[in-house]
């Protein structure tokens, strides 16, 4: 099965608001909400959405 989520384990992103560059630990599938959230290393309790976050 293909993912269709942008973003992987251990991929360097960066997040839109404050434009700090970070690591994603791990993603999830958000099935009630129809999309994927990222939860990132540096921010450990915090989770973001794709519209939040860009590629290097």
């Amino acid at each position: 099965m293909k993912l269709k989520n942008k973003y992987h384990d251990n991929e360097k992103v960066i997040l839109k608001c404050t434009g700090e560059e970070v690591t994603i630990s791990k993603f999830n599938y958000v099935p009630n909400l129809k999309r994927y959230s990222y939860t990132l290393k540096e921010y450990p309790k915090t989770f973001y959405f794709e519209e939040e976050i860009k590629q290097l």
